[in-house]
């Protein structure tokens, strides 16, 4: 081979080298799903979880008391009185659960469901369990059963919702407090939120986007930038 033929060969080799799209990995943090759109038949697959005293007999975020033992559950971000259909992935028993709290603030959960709808799809015992969530109604009064409607029909939300970004939980408000000044430094806008319980636990909210997209490009940019892996996308409702 002459030497010319030899460095065409090897400029070749080294063009298709950089054609070769790189690939970015996370280095084994947790891969967050933006959330689950507001359509009907959407769903969401996911950890559920169950909660019931301290909060039983207390204002839930829709307004309403709390009574574990109705077919209710909080989620972060649809609109409340959407009905959901759960389904527990180990046992395929399913329970229809209508959101008016929101919750789980730990990381990688999707639902929390009330003691009556965790004890239909035996979630009691184990306490958490790998679940597909499906909507099948959009928000109605409380009174009305799920009715299943067409796949394409979007759910009911109002015009002025917000989404933020919760980027960590906090025992003492003081380490809340703290944590919003340095928010509101580099992202503008940051809220303490009260989480009433055995104890009160503090919770920092960033941003005030109105969409979910919009939030859930946010909270990717804090997971990087700030090393918050478990930052997750929350509704701000009034």
């Amino acid at each position: 081979m002459t030497r010319a033929r030899f460095s065409l060969t090897l400029l070749s080799l080294l063009v298709v080298a950089c054609g070769k799209k790189k690939v970015k990995t996370t280095h084994g943090r947790p891969v967050q799903k933006p959330p689950v759109p507001a359509v009907i038949g959407s769903t969401e697959t996911g950890i559920a979880s169950w909660y019931g005293h301290p909060y039983h007999g207390r204002q839930a975020a829709d307004g309403e008391i709390y009574d574990m033992e109705t077919l209710v559950a909080a989620h972060r971000t649809l609109p409340f009185n959407t009905w959901v259909r759960v389904t527990n992935l180990t046992n395929s028993k399913t329970v229809d659960v209508r959101i008016i709290d929101r919750g789980p603030f730990v990381g990688g959960r999707i639902i929390d469901l009330s003691h009556a709808a965790a004890q239909a799809v035996d979630l009691i015992g184990p306490g958490v369990a790998q679940v597909r969530l499906e909507i099948i109604a959009p928000p109605r009064n409380r009174e009305a059963s799920p009715v299943a409607t067409s796949e394409t029909t979007p759910v009911a939300s109002p015009a002025t919702a917000l989404f933020g970004v919760q980027v960590g939980v906090y025992a003492f408000r003081v380490n809340a407090d703290r944590m919003v000044q340095d928010m509101q430094t580099r992202y503008g806008s940051a809220t303490v939120f009260a989480r009433q319980g055995i104890s009160t636990t503090w919770r920092v909210v960033v941003g005030r986007e109105n969409s979910a997209e919009n939030a859930e490009s946010l909270a990717v940019k804090i997971r990087n930038a700030e090393n918050l892996p478990q930052s997750f996308v929350v509704r701000l409702d009034p």
